[in-house]
């Protein structure tokens, strides 16, 4: 599959499209692994409150959809718009690697390929019942075993489960095979391919909790205890490989699709975390932080997830894992601020806003605006800001803030110490929020250890890329993007061992206080 006939002088490049929470891009890397063109555009967040019954109460939960379509159609026009800024011809694309926002659930109809609901974002509190029946039943020690995750929320399986429980007949329609699971990548590689692959990755299947990361299969037990139909699944491949070609009249050229990962696999796989203590976190709408454990997964880590690293089809040895902490609001909630509060007009003004005071003033913020993830795991807390005085000001929130993305990267990173037992002698660092120099000089020193930040940035989506550029030749080996790991500038703390750990005690202080918020008012 993967050769190097494909590496001919009219192969200029391979084109990697990263499909987020908030928005589609498409981004054309060279053999170098150099940025030649880049396209993105937003598209709407459909968010609500819905009341729901836990443990006999009422609790208002977030529900967060996207339109599929609004996927599709923003990932489609960003290709199209980066070939043509660079002046690429789609022959001259190598091939396409696939990288997205992991457990959004998409169902769609086989025969039409139209979404059948809405696409249910990661974010979603929507199966928070389900959830909590299913651990009433004592079933997540089994879950855990097979696929490394917890009950919650945030994965697929429980989203599935809500809607075969609110759209009638869906579940039947799914056992006959005619409408289709996936993840986000699955279903853009559906709509490329005109139908003719349903298909997901290996890091992406993990996120479902139906994928046993053991024997790397989607798993019968799992499958009855979600009640969840075989037929409705896609096949699971390794990351790098050919899964197929798009169909010629999307960009003008049958391109072969030959890489697909989760945005956070493929962010570690580009930063090169291969050997066992090796740490990235991405700074996006969330914060992902994942550490390298090697062959061996790491399944009862206290408040953490066992999670495969991204697979080549021309490796024959065992698979690799990672242990994975995740917070849920980071970037978010500086466009919380921005939309939600009115402090700043651009994302980007929070930096000299936050400059302009030396502190926080003793303000807190918990971001909790979608649960807590890492190591709470708690789908009922509520966000909350205290320590508010007479004196204190819009600099101080905008302060605090940043503050708050770097302590629940802190309280992640304690976790893998704890875990692994010894000390993380640094950390590498990518996504949208980490230009922010403020930002991450603050996670330096609540850390403890110096921040690495990449002279390529976008490293979720360059990851995609050299994926897919190794399945056909284009890239020989990881060695080809040297370049592209280098570091742009490192951060070392500042702050002293007592000051550091005052922070971190406000701030465990301050999400004891969200804790099963919304389960108690």
């Amino acid at each position: 599959m993967g050769n190097n006939n494909m590496t001919t002088s009219k192969k200029r490049c391979v084109l990697a499209l990263d499909q987020g929470t908030t928005s589609s891009r498409a981004i054309l890397f060279d053999n170098t692994g150099q940025l030649l063109a880049t396209q993105q555009e937003s598209f709407t967040q459909h968010v609500r409150t819905m009341e729901t019954e836990a443990d006999g109460e009422n609790v208002d939960q977030a529900i967060v959809e996207h339109d599929p379509e609004d996927l599709w159609k923003t990932q489609l026009g960003c290709a199209s718009r980066c070939l043509s800024e660079a002046g690429v011809r789609a022959d001259e694309v190598a091939a396409i690697g696939i990288t997205n926002q992991r457990e959004t659930t998409v169902l769609w109809d086989r025969a039409t390929g139209k979404p059948v609901a809405p696409a249910i974002v990661w974010q979603s509190r929507v199966s928070a019942p389900i959830c909590e029946r299913l651990k009433e039943d004592g079933l997540e020690d089994e879950v855990r075993q097979r696929t490394g995750l917890l009950i919650d929320p945030y994965f697929s399986a429980t989203k599935i489960m809500h809607l075969f429980e609110t759209h009638s007949g869906l579940r039947e329609r799914c056992e006959a095979g005619e409408v289709l699971f996936g993840t986000v990548d699955s279903f853009l590689i559906w709509r490329l391919t005109g139908g003719r692959v349903h298909a997901t990755d290996v890091t992406n299947a993990s996120r479902t909790l139906l994928f046993d990361i053991i024997s790397g299969d989607w798993s019968d037990e799992l499958l009855k205890i979600f009640n969840v139909p075989r037929a409705m699944l896609p096949k699971v491949r390794p990351s790098s490989g050919i899964f197929g070609e798009i169909d010629e009249g999307w960009l003008g050229a049958p391109i072969p699709i030959a890489g697909c990962a989760g945005d956070q696999q493929s962010s570690a796989f580009a930063h090169g975390c291969d050997n066992a203590g090796d740490a990235k976190t991405t700074y996006g709408t969330g914060a992902f932080l994942l550490e390298s454990t090697g062959t061996t997964p790491v399944l009862n880590a206290e408040g953490l997830l066992a999670t495969p690293a991204c697979t080549r089809e021309s490796d024959s040895g065992p698979q690799s894992y990672c242990l994975e902490g995740s917070v849920f609001v980071a970037g978010a909630l500086v466009g919380w601020l921005r939309d939600g509060l009115g402090i700043i007009e651009r994302s980007s003004d929070i930096e000299p806003l936050a400059r302009s005071v030396p502190d926080s003033g003793g303000v807190v913020i918990v971001p909790a605006l979608a649960g807590l993830g890492t190591p709470h795991w708690d789908p009922f807390a509520r966000g909350l800001i205290v320590g508010l005085t007479r004196s204190t000001e819009r600099s101080h929130i905008a302060r605090a803030a940043l503050n708050a993305i770097a302590l629940s990267v802190a309280e992640v990173l304690g976790c893998l110490e704890a875990s692994s037992g010894h000390r993380l002698p640094r950390l590498r660092v990518d996504g949208g929020a980490c230009v922010n120099d403020l930002l991450m000089q603050t996670q330096a020193d609540v850390l403890g250890v110096p921040i690495d930040r990449p002279a390529v940035l976008e490293t979720t989506a360059l990851g995609a890329g050299l994926l897919a550029g190794l399945a056909t030749g284009f890239y020989e080996s990881t060695a080809s993007i040297s370049n592209a790991r280098g570091i742009e500038k490192t951060f070392h703390p500042q702050t002293d061992e007592k000051e550091r750990h005052q922070q971190l005690d406000h701030w465990r202080d301050a999400v004891s206080r969200c804790r099963g918020w919304a389960r108690s008012n």
